[in-house]
């Protein structure tokens, strides 16, 4: 195996190599030049590089890395990524990959992380002596499978006779129920847009982490829905109510799975409504109807409303490569240390109230 590393604003050069891996290898929506593209342009820092390894001349795995520490590198992957920059083909050793990796990555590093793989794509690996894979979280997919009255009869009685309530209560109080798509390149801008204004009246507004058109997250989702929109691959979901927008979705389709990359409601919605449950809830009946994709993929970490709509919950992982096996079994010692609880000869006996006064961790 052969790496060779390149700054990765040059990506553009090497993108139908890229695009090609990713159609031979995980086959990934979020693999598309249409995503990753405006993802580096918009959250690269200039320091990251793209690295591809070649096998017989052909190219088996390529990534993004940065370096994120001293002595440290892990793939490109900023929060509006469920999954780490990182492709290789179907049966290719991933320890051999990282420790050929760890060879070329300019200076001394130690330790390489492949951040949040997700097992449909690449299965995980069993650990060795200088690598080591950790669960990060759950997250989950509902499978678009028989009828929507089975599907929906599956579900708990709870969620069902809520929804129903729910759209009886709307009825009675006259409310006009719609929800409408958008698909067309010049209707992301505006879409972004209206998004961003439901969210900045929320909570994140408070944390600085709404999208608007004018900030980095903003500019990547209207640049990469377009891209996506282009190819008939995009599609905008707004739930209102009596024509007031109190519910969205952005997706991305492909390979038969329409992904839910942002769900924002209406904070302002009397709390006896779940905006957000009603368009799901036709979301899943128009799929179900439709049969254009396998999956509805969320990504995010599995809450309580999660395993509502969905049995279906499987594990993204990290993966740690070390430079040495006596590194991996350092910082496995270091981290046992760490967890495990103070035994008694250890302990010191506490004053009156000293405990309650320490800080919570």
């Amino acid at each position: 195996m052969n790496w060779t590393l390149v700054p990765a604003s040059d990506f553009a050069s090497h993108a139908a190599t890229w695009q090609k891996l990713n159609q031979q290898g995980p086959a990934s929506t979020l693999f598309e030049l249409e995503f990753v593209q405006p993802l580096l342009a918009e959250f690269g820092t200039g320091k990251e590089l793209l690295v591809i390894c070649t096998s017989q001349q052909a190219v088996v795995a390529m990534a993004i890395m940065a370096p994120s520490r001293t002595s440290a590198w892990e793939t490109f992957q900023p929060s509006q990524a469920p999954i780490g920059m990182w492709m290789n083909m179907p049966g290719c050793d991933l320890d051999d990959l990282l420790n050929g990796l760890m060879r070329k990555l300019p200076g001394l590093p130690l330790v390489i992380g492949v951040t949040q793989r997700d097992p449909f794509l690449f299965p995980r690996p069993p650990d060795s002596a200088s690598l080591q894979t950790l669960d990060y979280i759950d997250t989950a997919r509902i499978q678009i499978e028989g009828s929507f009255d089975d599907y929906w009869a599956a579900r708990g009685k709870n969620l069902r006779a809520n929804l129903k309530k729910q759209r009886a209560r709307l009825v009675k109080e006259g409310y006009a129920v719609r929800m409408e798509t958008s698909r067309a390149p010049q209707q992301m801008a505006a879409a972004v847009a209206d998004y961003g204004r439901l969210e900045s009246a929320g909570w994140k507004a408070q944390g600085g982490t709404a999208i608007h058109p004018d900030n980095k997250q903003g500019r990547f989702y209207r640049s990469m829905l377009e891209g996506f929109a282009r190819r008939g691959a995009a599609s905008v979901i707004r739930y209102c109510l009596n024509d007031k927008v109190v519910a969205m979705n952005l997706c991305i389709e492909g390979n038969g799975s329409l992904i839910v990359l942002k769900t924002t409601y209406d904070e302002t919605v009397p709390s006896h409504l779940s905006p957000a449950f009603l368009m799901r809830e036709e979301t899943c009946q128009q799929m179900f109807a439709e049969k254009k994709f396998s999956t509805l993929e969320f990504y995010g970490k599995v809450m309580e409303w999660h395993l509502r709509w969905t049995d279906e919950v499987r594990t993204l992982y990290h993966v740690n490569s070390y430079r040495w096996p006596i590194l991996l079994r350092l910082h496995t010692i270091l981290k046992n240390r760490q967890n495990r609880p103070l035994a008694q000869a250890d302990a010191v006996p506490a004053e009156p109230n000293q405990l309650e006064k320490q800080p919570s961790e």
